[in-house]
């Protein structure tokens, strides 16, 4: 894990100082507000970067989130300035259209959303949600990515949703390495240590991949692991999620 979190997290600060300098000086920073330590930390690395007043927090529950107090008391704790948009009317009106579009069952040989496409339009909806808030600040703004190298190992992202953003202060950090740069920020220390989760299943995100951030971290930071199956399942993982984290390939013609 990181031999100096202090100077991680003033490097990460000044990176995030160098982008917006680089990328938009008078910006803000919007960034989606869960309730669980990674947005939870950028929001705060974001604060220290640019000021409270250049970030923008935006909780977006799906019709009612089980920890949506979490997701408030981040804002309130760091005094940014923050919106709320449920997006529960427009996941019930998209997927209600899709269901009822034109030869829907005849292509797709049913009448319902899959079980893949319900999982994953959320996350869609809320990055279209982050841009368009973005859009309406006054002086534009830049959407964090909040997802950090655990994750992004095994693709435990949705593609174009929650994988998407302008920039990833998080992206290089495994789980531990960010919990060890979020005890050393203003926030709550239980947020810093919650145990990750969609908030929907009732199960952890551990659970659902199988294996621990422990273990997994040691894996991408050793190559170390003790459980061989566990070893073939993360590379499993890895393999087959690559494209998230790929530019979209194009063909170039011969000139």
């Amino acid at each position: 894990m990181l031999d100096n979190p202090q100077a991680t997290k003033e490097a990460l600060i000044q990176w995030i100082q160098e982008y917006f300098s680089q990328n938009g000086p008078s910006c803000s920073a919007v960034v989606g507000i869960s309730g669980g330590k990674d947005s939870t930390i950028v929001a705060a690395l974001c604060k220290e970067a640019l000021g409270s007043e250049r970030v923008v927090g935006v909780l977006m529950p799906n019709g009612v989130q089980s920890d949506i107090d979490d997701a408030k008391a981040v804002v309130n704790h760091l005094g940014i300035p923050h919106i709320i948009v449920n997006i529960g009317a427009a996941y019930t009106a998209l997927t209600n259209a899709i269901i009822q579009g034109e030869r829907y069952g005849v292509v797709t040989g049913r009448a319902d959303i899959s079980k893949d496409a319900a999982i994953n339009t959320p996350p869609r909806l809320r990055m279209a949600t982050l841009y368009a808030v973005g859009q309406n600040l006054p002086n534009g703004a830049r959407v964090a990515n909040t997802c950090n190298g655990s994750e992004d190992y095994v693709g435990y992202s949705t593609k174009y949703g929650d994988s998407a953003g302008d920039f990833s202060p998080l992206a290089n950090l495994v789980v531990e390495e960010v919990r060890q740069i979020g005890r050393l920020l203003d926030i709550p220390k239980y947020l810093v240590d919650k145990t990750p989760s969609d908030g929907l299943s009732g199960q952890s995100d551990e659970d659902k991949l199988g294996f621990t951030y422990a273990v997994l971290d040691r894996y991408i930071r050793t190559g170390e692991i003790d459980n061989l199956e566990t070893k073939e399942r993360i590379d499993h993982l890895n393999r087959i999620n690559k494209h998230k984290l790929e530019l979209m390939p194009s063909f170039q013609p011969q000139r």
